[in-house]
């Protein structure tokens, strides 16, 4: 029996990431929506993510959480979409996938907050500063075509997402490398679609 697929998400969040994400798979799933401050902190949700975020994606019995994982997971449940990183990519793969979730998304989001970390300090934290990730992320994505290799994997999903947000809302400093990278991903029609629907949403709300 085929097991069903369920993202809870707001179209004014990273769900955004794991609908792209869902979209590429190409397999049915149901959405339910949830509310900042309301419904994303209610009891019944709680029990499925504690922190009370989305996304959380619904799989059957199993729950995953973080946009990472969620496109790790999808691409490795439905290995027909060929999204999985195979024996060549699989080191820029991850490496550059736990990059973006970790020191980039912490850099990004610490200074869109105003937060600058202290030079005294920088050795504390994973990213260093945030002019060192985004010279590190502009190298990622200048080595090929894709984050992986010369194809389309589920980190460009997230990679790709991360950097199309950076040059839309300025979070990320314009550069070539960005705008050539992005490039290539902005017409992908999961992308198109997903984007569509969670537009849709937003326009409802």
């Amino acid at each position: 029996m085929t097991k069903s697929l369920k993202l809870y998400t707001n179209p004014m969040s990273r769900g955004r990431i794991a609908r792209w994400m869902l979209e590429e798979v190409g397999q049915p799933y149901e959405v339910e929506v949830r509310e900042y401050g309301t419904t994303m902190k209610s009891p019944d949700y709680l029990k499925v993510n504690p922190m009370g975020k989305v996304p959380a994606l619904v799989h059957g019995d199993d729950v995953i959480t973080e946009c990472a994982a969620i496109c790790a997971y999808l691409a490795e449940a439905f290995p027909e979409a060929k999204l999985s990183p195979d024996a060549s990519e699989r080191a820029s793969y991850f490496r550059w996938l736990f990059f973006a979730a970790g020191p980039l998304d912490s850099a990004v989001t610490n200074r869109s907050a105003g937060f600058e970390v202290a030079p005294e300090l920088q050795r504390r934290f994973g990213y260093g500063s945030y002019e060192n990730a985004v010279d590190t992320l502009a190298y990622a994505v200048s080595q090929h075509d894709y984050i992986a290799g010369d194809r389309f994997t589920a980190a460009d999903v997230y990679v790709g997402m991360q950097v199309g947000w950076g040059l839309e809302f300025g979070t990320l400093d314009a550069r070539p490398e960005f705008d050539a990278y992005w490039g290539r991903l902005k017409g992908r029609e999961a992308l198109q679609r997903a984007s569509a629907l969670d537009d849709a949403l937003v326009k409802s709300a």
